[in-house]
Order: structure tokens, then sequence, then C-alpha cells
């Protein structure tokens, strides 16, 4: 067992689920592509355990964002992504035109980062998190259109 594989191990013990190999493969394909896709996690899963089911990934991605192990994101307009990086309420940044999308460290403070203006809306709510998206375009995309223009 490599390295990596005995961290995922131990990751899948300290939240208390049995160490299976697709849930180990599940973590280290959302490890090896941060904001995939179930599509592109299901094919990196299968590149190492070709019998695994669609519906056994659903389900470890399910298994491993309900403990905390990975984080479910979901800009709007796009399909659910899944991330390796939990627990610091960090935020995202989106291309409007590819979709891809990259981290970005929280502004201020321990999370939640961002309080609401009004506490009155609250009504009771203890927060514990904070989600912002940012929306532009990449580098990549933006120079694009830059030199598409005339």
């Amino acid at each position: 067992m490599s390295s990596t594989e005995t961290d995922y191990s131990a990751q899948l013990r300290t939240a208390d689920l049995r160490v299976t190999r697709p849930r180990v493969a599940v973590l280290q394909a959302v490890h090896d592509h941060p904001h995939a896709d179930t599509e592109t996690i299901l094919t990196a899963v299968r590149s190492g355990l070709p019998e695994v089911s669609r519906q056994a990934v659903y389900d470890v991605l399910n298994a491993l964002t309900a403990v905390g192990l990975l984080r479910r994101i979901q800009p709007l307009g796009m399909v659910a992504r899944y991330e390796s990086r939990v627990g610091d309420n960090h935020h995202h940044v989106v291309c409007r035109s590819c979709g891809s999308i990259a981290d970005i460290d929280c502004a201020v403070g321990d999370a939640p980062c961002l309080t609401p203006s009004d506490d009155n809306v609250l009504d009771g709510f203890v927060l514990d998190e904070a989600e912002v998206i940012y929306w532009g375009k990449c580098p990549q995309c933006s120079t694009a259109t830059y030199r598409s223009q005339p």
C-alpha cells in the first residue's frame, strides 16, 4: 500500500468509515482532480477499478461528503463538483466561458468569514459557513476574447 493510500485509509478510519477500494479510489480521484464532476471522478476511479459501478461512485461521494471528507459545490447552472479541500471555508471563482473553477481563500477571519448585515434575519440560526462564488473569465478565455475582437 502506498503512503497516499495509507493516508486515505487513515482519513476513512478517522471518519468511522470502513476502508474499501472504491472509497480510497474516489478520495484519490477527487484529490487528483479538484472541482471534478461525477463523470470525471467515475472515469478516474475506473482507470484503477474497472468493475466499479456508477452507483457505487455516487454512493461513495455521498458518504464522503456526509462525513466531511469531501465538499460538494454546485455553481448556478453547473453539475455538482467535488473537492477534497474541506473545513477552511474557502470560496470559488468560476469562468463564465469554459466553466473552470479555482479556489479563493477566505477574505477575512475564521468561518464563517462573512456575516449578514442584519442579524435579525437569522432568527436563531447559528452560522458555520459562508459560500461565495465569484464569476468572470479565466486568463485563457479573457485573452481569447480579447484576441478575437476586431
